[in-house]
């Protein structure tokens, strides 16, 4: 097994850190780009990093990706799901917020699923959206697009769109990276997904109550909404939203990840 990588931007993906399969097309994940090299002979491809961090291989998948430095300032980048904050609304465009230093994303009227002028969706300013990026455009200050469905279907795949309810809780995007990753794995791993068994535990111990929603967005944002009303989803909400802050602080392992899920649950008196 080859040794952990760090990559800085610019970087190429030696040829051995690359899964292969015949099964599925390679899938590049945030922070790698493929540069072709027409002057070769043959002309060839090759994997670069587009920011600094560790790479990570997911043969399964298929899939290649960096996990960036956990306090690493989020840069929008195409395919990416963020969760965006109404400013303002035009015409055309619902003008939002992903991070306090990025200048405001454009989010079209249209842009969700099923939206005509008389159906979609009446936003205002503080609202929440689950969205994808779409583009950055090219060049300092380039607009940055979202949208809140699949550009090939046309439908709200993974749950994008308006997020009512619930609270947010701010990580660093590290964590958010592998929340992602782990949310979005399919199949059961014994030591978890990138590191992580929270929301698996979380999810266990809360089932009975009805569970939970949760949305994460590469910029660093996590929403979370409880099933059940009143005091008790509140509750929950915010002992996930601590279990969250404490993994982020400090380095956990499997193990006790666990053991923090029960101690966090059982000092807000969350019946196991």
């Amino acid at each position: 097994m080859a040794s952990p990588l760090i990559l800085l931007p610019g970087d190429e993906v030696p040829s051995e850190y690359i899964p292969s399969s015949n099964s599925a097309p390679l899938r590049l994940g945030a922070g790698l780009r493929l540069l072709s090299q027409p002057s070769s002979n043959p002309p060839s491809h090759v994997i670069s990093a587009t920011q600094s961090g560790l790479l990570s291989t997911d043969n399964k998948r298929n899939a290649v990706s960096i996990l960036s430095t956990p306090n690493r300032r989020y840069v929008p980048t195409p395919g990416d799901l963020v969760i965006a904050q109404i400013h303002h609304s035009s015409p055309d465009y619902f003008h939002c917020m992903i991070t306090p230093q990025a200048p405001q994303a454009l989010l079209g009227q249209l842009s969700f699923e099923g939206a005509t002028k008389k159906t979609r969706p009446m936003l205002k300013q503080g609202d929440l959206v689950y969205a994808r990026v779409l583009s950055t455009g090219l060049g300092a200050g380039a607009e940055v697009e979202l949208t809140c469905v699949n550009p090939a279907t046309g439908r709200a795949d993974g749950g994008l769109g308006p997020l009512t309810g619930g609270m947010v809780f701010d990580v660093s995007t590290g964590l958010a990276a592998r929340l992602i990753k782990a949310s979005s794995s399919s199949g059961e791993q014994q030591d978890g997904v990138a590191g992580l068994v929270v929301l698996d535990e979380l999810g266990k111990k809360l089932e009975k109550a009805g569970g939970f929603e949760i949305a994460v967005g590469r910029n660093g944002k996590v929403w979370v909404d409880c099933a059940n009303g009143g005091d008790y989803a509140v509750k929950a909400t915010v002992a996930i939203g601590r279990c969250l802050s404490t993994i982020d602080e400090h380095e956990l392992s499997s193990t006790d990840q666990r053991k923090l899920v029960t101690r966090i649950l059982r000092e807000m008196k969350i019946e196991l």
